[in-house]
């Protein structure tokens, strides 16, 4: 058996734990984050808009050198990030490393890092489904298992970012994901046909894969006794322009899914994010029928997934989290640009119902003086580092957006 602790929770067990309750009031009496959250999220006022920072390896490293901070605790502060993760310690199988560079995920598949125009990413190249069509043909001796994970450190994980002040969540995008997830283990156009054709080998897949994430999030939220403010998983139901599947298939093979899901979360007193890549306004109110509490990342590339639609439209039954766009602002536009957008939000959501930052995990390229403009003036900045910041241990690599090997 392989233990890896994850490098997310290790300033929570350092000696430094003590100075990261000087994040609880920053400034005078001002909220702690978990208080400006759960204000946010209850529509009762906040003291500022709350903040959740995304950012691929090299936009969080170039945030560092900045600032000549060097672990994502100090980034996630300096920022003004307040949420926190809890994750269990892997004990399974060990994952195997390929002399091509590659690493085997959980599902079967190696993924490698590969070099785009001004990034890198973590990509799959081998799928272990791809070709398969039949139940027999089906190697489920890859399919993983909650219990892979020791969950003990769960309860003192949670105790301590919510003594530290912070908002806690457990979970990831990852989480669920049956379409993105499984397309890296079969391919995109084959799991899009299976959807359609009701695909046994699919669906078996599917079940095993939120039976997984259904397991671990429930064991989470059964040792953190109640400490467990949110739960996420994700599913990219959308595009840059559409919906990427109907509402026939939603109903049949998904609604099912996450209803369970829901329930189970709201069953332990904690609220569910969703995080959906693209255009998906058309499954909101379906999703807020199930129980869905919090839509992540907020893509505003069509006008009906512009913000201000989607506060009119649903903004009295859901919450948003992101919607900074990636794509034009923060990436193209001038600091100016970027600070009316922070300005509409704000005007948007002067009591809450929004929890402000990107509308993707922030790419390469994005000039710096953007990035900082949006978290100050959403008033989370800290523009002056203290010297407590610094002393603070944790992981030095970025954690990018790859929270687990899905």
């Amino acid at each position: 058996m392989n233990t890896v602790v994850s490098k997310r929770t290790v300033f929570l067990f350092g000696d430094s734990t003590k100075e990261t309750n000087n994040c609880k009031k920053r400034f005078g009496d001002m909220m702690t984050s978990r208080e400006r959250v759960l204000s946010c999220c209850d529509r009762k006022g906040f003291d500022r808009i709350p903040i959740k920072h995304r950012g691929t390896p090299e936009i969080n490293q170039l945030i560092k050198d900045h600032y000549n901070i060097e672990n994502d605790e100090q980034l996630e502060i300096v920022l003004g990030d307040d949420f926190r993760t809890v994750e269990p310690v892997y004990i399974g199988p060990e994952l195997k490393s390929f002399e091509d560079g590659s690493k085997e995920g959980f599902w079967g598949e190696h993924y490698k890092y590969m070099q785009f125009e001004g990034g890198t990413y973590l990509e799959s190249i081998f799928k272990p489904y791809e070709g398969i069509y039949s139940l027999e043909e089906l190697d489920r001796s890859h399919f993983p298992s909650a219990d892979w994970f020791d969950y003990s450190t769960i309860y003192r994980q949670a105790k301590s970012i919510q003594d530290s002040g912070f908002a806690v969540i457990c979970g990831n995008s990852g989480d669920f994901d049956f379409i993105n997830g499984i397309s890296r283990t079969r391919g995109m156009e084959q799991v899009l046909m299976d959807l359609i054709d009701d695909s046994p080998v699919f669906l078996e897949i599917m079940q095993a894969r939120f039976k997984y994430s259904y397991d671990m999030h429930e064991r989470m939220l059964k040792e953190a006794k109640g400490l467990i403010d949110f739960t996420q998983i994700g599913e990219d139901l959308g595009n840059q322009s559409g919906q990427m599947i109907g509402m026939d298939i939603f109903e049949k093979h998904f609604a099912h899914l996450y209803h369970k899901y829901f329930d189970m979360v709201h069953g332990y007193g904690a609220r569910t994010i969703m995080h959906m890549c693209g255009t998906v306004w058309m499954f909101l109110d379906r999703l807020i029928e199930l129980g869905l509490d919090i839509y992540d990342v907020v893509q505003p590339t069509t006008l009906e997934n512009d913000i201000a639609n989607l506060s009119k439209n649903f903004g009295d039954r859901l919450i948003f989290m992101g919607s900074m766009d990636v794509q034009r602002e923060l990436a193209f536009g001038l600091v100016k640009d970027v600070e009316k957008e922070v300005q509409r939000r704000l005007n948007l959501f002067p009591d809450g119902g929004l929890i402000l930052g990107p509308s993707h995990a922030i790419q390469p390229g994005s000039p710096l003086q953007n990035i900082l403009a949006m978290y100050r003036a959403a008033g989370s900045l800290m523009e002056d580092v203290p010297q407590w910041v610094y002393d603070i241990k944790g992981s030095v690599h970025s954690r990018g957006t790859q929270a687990r090997l899905f």
